[in-house]
């Protein structure tokens, strides 16, 4: 069976059987504090938010599930978070296993790489960083959630949220501060913010630029291009935004709020808008300009084989210096003097229309079942597909139908709208026909 199966159809459906385990599982009733069975549908919709990493809840984390059920959360967040491969990977690594020509090719699918030797060091790195980030995250989170919430409570609070932060998960527990408040409560305390945000950029980055700066430290001109255009788009999205942010907001959401707070806000939504999903602020009053910048963020995410979702900044990147590079009249698009190939050319503007294409859909789809402010709408669609997790407090008044759609577009986002399309369309190559060439009148 496996034989028939291509790589990408095999990384589908094992994110498939996980989000199925994960609703089974949260189903249970001594999965839920009342006690009593959670309705399939949301037992799936969380399954699926946590498993594509997004964050997006119709329940409250904190006050619905027991442990057992955080817990099944937070290994589906893991799980989704280094992908379904990479653990296998691991098992079979630690099994003594050989992974054989056909397993390294998953794998390199998986995350994205070019390259199919050293795979099982590159998982065993993979591994090993993940937890050294998260511990060093846990381990200063500790502080003001032991202070705040006790030892016991405080050191699991801590890991739940920095295995969250870094896979970009945006699941909280501080509902028990009121429910679905997110870390609103905790949005002077620098320790929380600063290493979220920490967090939150790293795994957002990628395993290949974790690589490449293990190889190469701070010797960024031996930098891949990959890697180049990864960390510039970053910089400048993360603190580019944050400035815009705190523009927006210093007359209005953050009017009489100094400037050390509201800049932190503004920095804290600039990086949890690409693919996190957690907020410091009420996300139902932003201004118009912050909700539009949030959506475009939303849209662009992470990078490339990371934890985050999004179209990828790489992705943007090719698109507008290939634009420039038209507009310009280059004969090929030149990037940290490299030229770009023309397949890259090509997929980034597949993706950007395939992923635009799917919001438009999800946005009519869900405007047509229900009568909601298209804002929302437009921002909850964004999330989903970014895999984000953030809302403007419409995701518990979505009707059944609309929830379906939310589910699909986390599912998309984050196993990837072109991956998954062709992973269900790729054929065999036809014999090719050339057909004759006709000019057509453009823009």
């Amino acid at each position: 069976m496996t034989k028939k199966l291509t790589n990408v159809q095999i990384i589908v459906i094992g994110f498939l059987l996980l989000v199925l385990i994960g609703t089974g599982l949260l189903m249970l009733p001594f999965a839920t504090v009342k006690g009593e069975s959670t309705s399939i549908l949301t037992a799936l919709f969380t399954s699926v938010s946590a498993s594509c990493v997004t964050g997006l809840v119709l329940v409250d984390t904190a006050t619905h599930w027991t442990l057992f059920g955080q817990i099944v959360i937070l290994l589906l967040i893991q799980t989704g978070g280094l992908g379904l491969i990479t653990i296998a990977t691991l098992f079979l690594s630690f099994a003594r296993k050989n992974l054989g020509l056909k397993n390294r090719a998953l794998m390199a699918e998986s995350i994205n790489s070019d390259k199919i030797a050293g795979l099982k060091e590159l998982t065993k790195r993979i591994l090993k960083w993940t937890l050294i980030f998260e511990g060093a995250g846990a381990l200063l989170l500790s502080v003001p959630f032991i202070r705040d919430f006790g030892v016991l409570r405080g050191i699991y609070y801590a890991v739940f949220h920095s295995v969250s932060a870094f896979c970009n998960a945006g699941f909280d527990l501080m509902g028990i501060r009121g429910k679905f408040s997110s870390f609103e409560t905790m949005a002077d305390d620098y320790i929380v913010n600063l290493v979220f945000i920490a967090l939150i950029s790293i795994g957002g980055i990628g395993f290949a630029v974790w690589e490449d700066v293990r190889i190469n430290g701070f010797k960024l001109k031996k930098y891949s291009l990959h890697s180049k255009i990864v960390l510039s788009v970053s910089f400048v999205l993360t603190f580019g935004s944050a400035l815009l942010f705190y523009i927006f907001e210093k007359n209005a959401l953050f009017a009489g709020l100094p400037f050390s707070s509201a800049f932190l806000r503004s920095l804290f939504q600039s990086a949890t808008c690409r693919t996190a999903g957690f907020n410091t602020i009420d996300l139902s009053n932003l201004s118009s300009p912050s909700h539009l910048l949030s959506c475009l963020l939303m849209f662009v995410g992470g990078s490339t084989g990371s934890t985050a979702g999004g179209v990828k900044t790489s992705t943007i990147a090719v698109s507008f210096i290939f634009l420039f590079a038209g507009l310009r009249s280059q004969s090929r698009p030149i990037l940290f003097g490299r030229s770009l190939s023309v397949d890259d050319i090509k997929k980034a503007s597949g993706v950007i229309c395939f992923n635009a294409s799917l919001i438009s859909a999800g946005v009519l789809i869900i405007s047509a079942v229900q009568q909601l402010s298209l804002p929302d709408v437009l921002f909850e669609v964004f999330s989903a597909m970014g895999t984000v997790g953030m809302t403007a407090g419409i995701t518990r008044a979505l009707a059944p139908v609309s929830k379906f759609v939310i589910i699909a577009l986390m599912f998309l986002g984050r196993v990837g709208s072109v991956t998954l399309a062709s992973a269900f369309l790729e054929k065999r190559a036809a014999p090719r026909i050339m057909y004759p060439v006709e000019k057509i009148s453009l823009g």
